[in-house]
């Protein structure tokens, strides 16, 4: 397998791995009055970690199955990576042309140890239609022609650095304890907190171009 493209899958997991909802939920899970908060925190990362890699298994398998029986399979794949990109531009440009309310991560009541990975699994799961990074890094084993098992092994590799800051943490929180409380408040207040997001036009403007520009290399490319 090429260094070029397992380094090009590590840059796009690193990208995928800044997922607010995610991190959110393990500080939360740290800072609550829970009997084990590290051990529900480690088990909602445990969640997160598998919804991304039942997600890579099942996109591998569906490109595999595509590929044998569509013709330009891959231009095709690669072309819907790309589109899925752009709408995602378009959804976080049209936003910044108003000012909204972040809706505010939150614990639901029947949290707990034993429901921890569940929960890591819906959470990371909800945002997953949003994880541009991991369909190309997908499309890119697809079209490499990179044998499943490899391919395999490679997406368990991206799924576990997704999780990196949620891993890293978990381990803060089991080495240092209420010394970290202050740190988790403000990540949770930065990522997961209800936040009044002002308009800002330029931004906006600027993700609606990088849109178009993702849509015409979806084509040309």
């Amino acid at each position: 397998m090429s260094p070029v493209l397992l380094a090009g899958i590590a840059g796009l997991a690193l990208l995928d791995a800044l997922n607010p909802a995610t991190i959110a939920g393990v500080a939360l899970l740290l800072l609550s009055p829970s009997r084990r908060p590290v051990t529900a925190a480690a088990l909602f990362a445990l969640g997160a970690y598998t919804a991304v890699l039942a997600l890579g298994v099942v996109l591998l398998v569906g490109a595999d199955v595509a590929a044998g029986v569509i013709t330009d399979a891959m231009t095709w794949l690669r072309r819907a990576a790309l589109l899925l990109g752009a709408g995602s531009l378009v959804v976080a440009g049209v936003r910044r042309f108003r000012t909204r309310t972040r809706t505010a991560v939150v614990l639901p009541a029947w949290v707990s140890v034993r429901t921890a990975v569940p929960l890591g699994v819906v959470v990371t799961g909800a945002d997953l239609p949003n994880a541009f990074p991991y369909f190309l890094a997908v499309e890119r084993l697809v079209t490499a022609g990179v044998h499943t098992g490899q391919a395999l092994l490679v997406l368990a590799a991206y799924a576990l650095i997704y999780c990196l800051p949620c891993v890293v943490l978990v381990v803060l929180g089991a080495a240092f304890g209420g010394k970290v409380r202050p740190r988790l408040d403000g990540l949770y207040a930065r990522l997961g907190a209800e936040k009044a997001v002002p308009a800002n036009v330029g931004l906006g403007v600027l993700w609606l171009l990088l849109a178009c520009g993702v849509v015409l290399l979806a084509f040309l490319w």
